[in-house]
């Protein structure tokens, strides 16, 4: 890989960038239409695909930092979107779900994400799109793994 130059040549800033502008155009949407910041709609975009989770387990799949997690928590336990139970497996903690009313509101946004993805990629042939889509959990693995072997050098564990 060869040196970049200036700033709009670095792969993580254009990573960022487009990021964040794909994720501000669809958060303008979730904002007008229900409410929801960008956090709230993470945690209840996770919630809806895989269930109960704990904060924990929501900051990990989300990475989002432990602050932001929280408020959304909050913000969505406010207005009774997700509900708090016991964690059965480890009574430290609780496991947050969707309620009937957030399940309802997941089922009514998930479509419009869905058609406001096909209008951002509407540029793109299907082959990239699964190019993009590989391209994308490379970068994401690598960085975890990168992260990983800084933890292994830092502590002198491994």
């Amino acid at each position: 890989m060869q040196p970049t130059t200036s700033l709009s040549q670095f792969l993580p800033y254009q990573l960022s960038l487009a990021s964040n502008a794909v994720s501000g155009r669809i958060a303008v949407e979730y904002r007008q239409r229900w409410g929801l910041s960008i956090p709230e709609w993470r945690v209840m975009a996770v919630l809806g695909d895989v269930g109960p989770l704990t904060q924990r387990d929501l900051t990990r799949r989300t990475l989002m930092d432990k602050v932001a997690v929280n408020r959304a928590c909050k913000g969505l336990e406010e207005r009774a979107l997700a509900e708090r139970t016991p964690n059965e497996a480890d009574g430290r903690s609780h496991l947050l779900d969707l309620s009937d009313g957030g399940r309802e509101m997941y089922s009514e946004i998930m479509p419009l994400a869905r058609q406001m993805e096909q209008r951002l990629f509407s540029g793109f042939s299907e082959e990239e799109l699964a190019l993009f889509r590989t391209l994308l959990d490379r970068a994401r693995k690598q960085a975890e793994d990168l992260d990983a072997e800084e933890l292994v050098g830092a502590f002198g564990m491994g």
